[in-house]
């Protein structure tokens, strides 16, 4: 339509009375397929632009008797017409909503149903393939898989983990309290460690996946929900070189091809030494990205022989026993098994995301 149709339109919508145009909106109300239509009508009828502002306007030289007559005409159809349109937009959504739940209804009780479901659709998350493959790898070398709480108490996530309540180890840690400061968000699944020393007596082996929670800024690398994989060692002369040995079956495994590692010094309470196990970061092959910091490795697996009072702590004699333990970071090992470049991707919960990856 060109600019002097519309011109024209709107001076004949000028000459109209409130009456009329209060018809005329009913009508193409009755027209409105979706709520787009009726928020383009809403617009068109009670914008600021719109004839019945343009009639209030216009009284502001005419007789006070006219004005309030007019006046209260067009405010009374205004209502009227915000009510129509705010019952009209109820109703749309309700029927865009149940018709879209029409269109992806599936029969779950139906059998050989030639629509896709499941695995076949929207497929596992990569979160979850690689780690029952890594709970495969483990299993397959005589380790057991365990399970802890979500919310833990101090003893479990902090004290029984040789972390002190004036250790400064708790600052490294920004974490989710309950308001008794008693309760936590466990911010590690090493409280795993706690609960496996609690439940067995030595030898034993386990891993322990699970969420764990931190009040951290996100990007692309950090988010405050993210997966762990806990394991953890116990029995007469283990060393470091059971450790290594264990650690490079499992990225062998995992990765199907040769990884760069390095192992460095590192420390946290729970062992003694401790070491950080990086890997050449995949994404950029070492050059440096946003993943890996610009660094061109990444800290996939804080490792190291566990600390005597940790195995104290469990009531296991140090003198006696000795065990390695390792925190696998598992949302990076999945960015780096599928060269994902943004932490954030694996939480958005984004099916067209989660429908590229299939079980193995």
């Amino acid at each position: 339509m060109s600019d002097s149709s519309s011109h024209n339109n709107h001076n004949n919508d000028h000459h109209k009375t409130p009456h009329e145009l209060f018809d005329e909106f009913l009508n193409k109300a009755k027209e409105l397929k979706n709520r787009a239509e009726a928020l383009d009508l809403k617009s068109k009828y009670l914008g600021k632009n719109g004839p019945f502002s343009t009639i209030l306007k216009s009284l502001k030289d005419v007789a006070i008797e006219v004005k309030k007559e007019i006046g209260q005409q067009c405010n009374t159809y205004k209502d009227q017409m915000e009510l129509l349109i705010k019952e009209k937009l109820e109703e749309l959504e309700m029927y865009e909503m149940n018709r879209a739940l029409e269109e992806k209804w599936i029969d779950i009780t139906l059998r050989n149903s030639n629509r896709e479901m499941g695995l076949n659709s929207a497929g596992l998350h990569p979160v979850s393939i690689v780690q029952r493959e890594i709970e495969d790898i483990f299993i397959s070398m005589g380790f057991e898989v365990l399970d802890g709480p979500y919310i833990e108490d101090d003893h479990h996530n902090f004290t029984a983990l040789n972390v002190p309540a004036d250790h400064p180890a708790r600052d490294m840690q920004d974490t989710f309290w309950f308001p008794d400061k008693k309760h936590l968000l466990r911010t590690h699944t090493s409280t795993i460690q706690v609960h496996g020393m609690e439940m067995h007596k030595p030898p034993f082996k386990f891993v322990g996946p699970g969420k764990v929670f931190r009040c951290e800024r996100t990007d692309a690398s950090h988010e405050m929900v993210f997966h762990q994989l806990e394991g953890m060692m116990v029995d007469k002369g283990i060393s470091v070189s059971h450790l290594i040995y264990f650690m490079k079956t499992l990225l062998s495994e995992i990765f199907r091809r040769d990884v760069d590692v390095r192992l460095r010094p590192g420390f946290f309470p729970f062992v003694e030494p401790g070491f950080e196990l990086d890997i050449k970061c995949l994404i950029c092959q070492g050059k440096g990205c946003s993943v890996c910091k610009k660094l061109g490795w990444v800290e996939l697996l804080p490792c190291g022989m566990v600390h005597p009072n940790v195995l104290r702590a469990g009531k296991i004699d140090p003198s006696e026993y000795q065990g390695f333990a390792f925190g696998l970071g598992l949302d990076r090992l999945v960015m780096m098994r599928y060269v994902i470049d943004d932490i954030r991707l694996i939480h958005a919960g984004d099916l067209r995301f989660i429908s590229q990856f299939k079980a193995y």
